[in-house]
């Protein structure tokens, strides 16, 4: 780092093999970094040339390539999408060469949260009863089921219950039922329905619709009970009588949930969701890392944490593949990789258009950038699978799962894959929530911080004043033990989290 913000503006060379700096705070034309007089303004979070690069020369941040020049660019020159473009170049996956056995704490030694722990031996942070939707034309009925359960004041007597949520969606119909939309969306409703932060079910349906709940119900063997049941509008007599019938399922329910206690439990026992959204320049420099750094610390606990977001880490899986337990984990995720590039091209799409417009106003250039500082917040430590979309996460450690970019439709699937708590970085400033799982929000800037002190449980942004990563990551860590335990997020208090249960539409609507 290079002076402070009262003399010189701060930058950061963060590899020494770097061809740029990242600029802490704005660079006027005219004065000097890192030995270099900048001959643009350079925005707080974007990149500034250190030497003279020719046209086509790979511009070099975090060590990794993450673009070429479309020009030729002199010293001290803004370096962005006006001069920075991409192209296609080898890169070296070397499956596996960085794996290792990892050292995980023995139970006595690992951190503990206060969780419930279900019949079925998850253990959930949350306890919720949830009204699922099988399509669209159910939604408004799960709706009114949960307006009327909250004008009741029933909930007053029950205060071990979180809340009862309706979780909907767009889909469900005119869809091919053998197609791989409908297998995702029956992945999806089963990881909710099955997610240790529900403690029981109401799945109402119209009843006519492309996604049967009983072929859904038939293909993971579920049966009625106390604390799951299903109807269709059609089935029961329509709507109000639906919604008569949805509510009087949720009262059983609520003294059997209400019984539930919090109980002492390893860190072992967390799922940790992985997301970031309103990327900026210092996403990959502060939180990021620093969010890597917890996962780290929860994967020598015992636990899990879900990494995500393909299109964002393109351009560095060869980080990931390295890191594989094996090669055919690691190949995987390359398969996974070119299925993208093929979902796009067949969508007149390429990968690049990932960074948003946001994220480029916050500094990032290219999808490369902005997954070299999306990885970073998987830390370290071997990566022990690659999941599919909502499919069940089994392995411990450090794993990977496909997903879009897009953040809700990203966070819907690990927490449908059994994620019990999520970790958000966000520079520009993302509102979101996620129930039944809890969303702590990471701030990489100290400003976006201050801004939306409402919406930000942990400022990342000091760690270009000095405070270490590792530190950060120790922090974010605690934060998230006291949330699994009970303590309120941000997006909590706000009382997000009721719309942004949004399945991933793959396919042709008909």
């Amino acid at each position: 780092m290079n002076g402070s913000a009262a003399q010189t503006p701060r930058t950061i060379l963060l590899s020494p093999s770097d061809n740029v700096v990242a600029a802490v705070d704005t660079v006027d034309k005219g004065v000097v970094v890192n030995g270099v007089t900048a001959i643009d303004r350079i925005p707080r979070g974007h990149k500034m040339s250190l030497t003279g690069l020719a046209e086509g020369e790979p511009v070099i941040k975090f060590g990794q390539i993450i673009g070429f020049t479309t020009k030729a660019v002199p010293p001290g020159s803004w370096l962005h999408e006006h001069n920075v473009g991409m192209r296609d170049f080898a890169r070296d996956y070397r499956f596996s060469e960085d794996a290792r056995e990892e050292e995980i704490l023995p139970v006595e030694q690992q951190a503990t949260f206060e969780g419930f722990r279900r019949a079925n031996g998850k253990v959930g942070t949350r306890n919720y009863i949830a009204i699922l939707t099988s399509v669209n034309c159910s939604a408004s009925a799960a709706r009114f089921m949960a307006q009327e359960i909250e004008r009741s004041g029933i909930l007053n007597d029950y205060p071990h219950i979180d809340g009862v949520i309706p979780l909907v969606h767009g889909g469900g119909c005119a869809l091919d039922i053998k197609g791989e939309g409908y297998e995702i969306l029956k992945r999806t409703q089963w990881g909710y329905a099955c997610n240790p932060n529900m403690a029981g079910v109401v799945m109402v349906g119209l009843g006519c619709e492309g996604f049967q709940i009983s072929r859904w119900k038939d293909a993971y063997g579920i049966t009625e009970s106390d604390m799951f049941r299903t109807m269709t509008i059609q089935e029961v007599g329509g709507t109000k009588k639906a919604v008569e019938a949805g509510v009087e399922a949720i009262k059983t329910m609520l003294p059997i949930a209400n019984a539930a206690r919090r109980q002492t439990v390893p860190a072992s026992e967390l799922m940790l969701a992985l997301q970031c959204g309103g990327s900026d320049g210092y996403s990959g420099i502060t939180a990021n890392p620093a969010l890597g750094a917890a996962v780290d610390l929860l994967v020598q606990h015992g636990g899990t944490a879900i990494l995500s977001e393909t299109p964002e880490v393109y351009g560095a899986e060869h980080l990931l593949t390295r890191r594989a337990a094996t090669p055919e984990i690691g190949k995987k995720l390359v398969d996974m990789i070119h299925w993208w590039e093929d979902y796009t091209a067949r969508n007149k799409m390429e990968m690049n258009n990932n960074p948003s417009p946001g994220n480029k106003a916050g500094g990032l250039t290219t999808i490369l950038e902005k997954s070299l500082g999306a990885t970073a917040k998987g830390g370290t430590k071997t990566m022990t699978g690659v999941y599919h979309y909502a499919e069940q996460v089994t392995a411990k450690g450090f794993v990977y799962m496909d997903t879009p970019g897009y953040d809700p439709v990203a966070a819907t699937g690990q927490v449908a894959g059994g994620a019990n708590i999520l970790a958000f970085t966000t520079g520009r400033g993302s509102a979101y929530g996620c129930k039944p799982t809890p969303s702590v929000k990471l701030a990489t800037n100290s400003e976006i911080y201050r801004k939306m002190i409402d919406d930000m449980d942990i400022n990342c942004g000091d760690i270009v004043d000095g405070v270490s990563v590792e530190d950060k990551g120790k922090e974010i860590f605690d934060v998230l033990l006291r949330v699994a335990s009970g303590e309120q997020s941000k997006s909590e208090q706000l009382g997000y989290g009721d719309a942004e249960f949004v399945p991933w539409t793959v396919g042709a609507t008909m």
